[in-house]
């Protein structure tokens, strides 16, 4: 008949995290809101009593560090379409954090990670038109999403009017080059009901033709030189 094991004088993270059923994302954030007490050990170490304390409010510390990690976008679009039973995709994510309603708590490779206990609890109504708001678009898919020549959007998108959100990969770019401008279908919405520009009269111009949006583009420039900014520079278009 074996011997049983000897009890732990102290624990390390790792065992720590074992004896007490959680996750290690779990105990990072137990740690960080000080559901437990930090190592009062050497060597970062917890003793057999302060885990024993910790063991005994093990449902109070599960309730409060919940049950999803902090996730990037793809995986935290997928928590929130199976909890909202609608389709939410990456590009909504990143829109409800821009919108404020879903923290970034870090990122990793330059990726951003959203809060866990937020996806988990989230219950807002705004999934579905960040979904579309957050929709990127290549220039090409822009220009067609407006209706207009690729040369009426470069106008928009020389003297600012028009900005990417993020960059993308070109069918040709290497693997860690970004170099494709993705912009925002909720900026295009918006764009369409400026004022100042006559759809209308853009979409009529035949090819080959001078875009309205040149003139669009001109008093732009202007109001950016007056501002104290330099316009961007002018490449030929029609």
């Amino acid at each position: 008949m074996s011997a049983p094991p000897r009890a732990r004088r102290d624990y390390g993270p790792v065992q720590l995290a074992a004896h007490l059923g959680l996750a290690r994302w779990q105990l990072d954030r137990a740690l960080a809101d000080g559901l437990i007490g930090g190592p009062d050990r050497p060597r970062g170490r917890w003793s057999a009593q302060l885990v024993g304390t910790a063991l005994a409010g093990i449902e109070t510390i599960l309730a409060a560090t919940g049950s999803v990690p902090d996730l990037g976008a793809v995986r935290a679009a997928q928590i929130l379409s199976a909890r909202l039973g609608l389709v939410v995709t990456a590009g909504g994510v990143e829109e409800l954090a821009r919108r404020g309603l879903l923290p970034v708590t870090g990122y990793y490779k330059d990726h951003a990670l959203y809060d866990g206990r937020a996806l988990e609890t989230f219950t807002g109504t705004a999934a579905a038109d960040a979904t579309w708001a957050g929709h990127l678009r290549t220039a090409g898919q822009a220009a067609a999403y407006l209706r207009v020549r690729r040369s009426d959007l470069n106008h928009l998108t020389r003297c600012g009017i028009l900005k990417p959100v993020k960059y993308g990969h070109g069918p040709f770019g290497r693997r860690r080059e970004f170099s494709v401008p993705l912009y925002r279908t909720g900026d295009l919405d918006q764009l369409i009901t400026r004022p100042d520009i006559d759809w209308d009269a853009v979409r009529a111009t035949p090819p080959r033709q001078r875009s309205p949006l040149a003139a669009v583009e001109q008093a732009e420039n202007i109001l950016t030189a007056l501002a104290g900014h330099p316009p961007a520079p002018r490449r030929r278009s029609r």
